[in-house]
């Protein structure tokens, strides 16, 4: 597989919902020390700047948070149940939104990703926040990375993508704003998370 180079700056410093509708199709890229890996991106949801309750930035800026004030194009990766999930800072400096990348369809290094995560199961490694960070190795000490690097942890542009249609609908697994139309996902793939009444578009 041909990658394009890391995508730019500018691509994640525009406002946040547009940003997470344009990532599914995108190619997120992993180089660690334990193995090369690849896989596109086939769900996200956003997380607004202001007014959502549901936004880690909603309740103010702490040491733990403090990546999703930017720059825009950097990781923003926090722990939960002692795992990790990653996210993409958007929009301007000072802004604090994000776009977590909740599930990726794996394409390259995926013995690396069975290995890391235990099972030979393909439609398992990648289809959830947390399974996607431990397949790909990502971890607290990339938070704040420069995504744009193309180095350690970036996203590229899909040169082979086939423009999947992308389906909307409410955030999974968030317990206020709830009503809000922020998770973006392929239609018809198997590699999304969530039940199969959330997938419905």
């Amino acid at each position: 597989m041909q990658l394009r180079k890391a995508l730019p700056t500018e691509f994640y410093n525009r406002d946040v919902v547009n940003v997470a509708r344009e990532l599914p199709g995108k190619l997120l890229c992993r180089r660690s020390r334990s193995g090369f890996t690849v896989g596109r991106i086939v769900e996200t949801e956003a997380y607004l700047a202001e007014g959502d309750s549901a936004s880690h930035s909603f309740s103010g800026i702490n040491r733990k948070n403090a990546s999703m004030l930017g720059p825009p194009g950097r990781a923003y990766v926090y722990t939960i149940h002692a795992r990790q999930c990653v996210n993409v800072v958007t929009e301007e400096q000072g802004r604090a939104s994000a776009v977590l990348i909740r599930a990726v369809e794996p394409l390259l290094g995926i013995p690396h990703m069975q290995r890391r995560r235990r099972t030979e199961k393909l439609r398992d490694l990648c289809r959830g926040p947390a399974r996607l960070c431990e397949a790909f190795d990502i971890r607290r000490d990339l938070d704040g990375w420069n995504l744009s690097t193309g180095k350690r942890l970036w996203i590229a542009d899909h040169i082979c993508a086939l423009g999947a249609k992308v389906c909307v609908s409410a955030r999974i697994g968030v317990t206020s704003a709830t009503e809000a139309k922020l998770r973006f996902y392929e239609a018809h793939n198997s590699f999304v998370s969530g039940p199969a009444a959330a997938r419905e578009g």
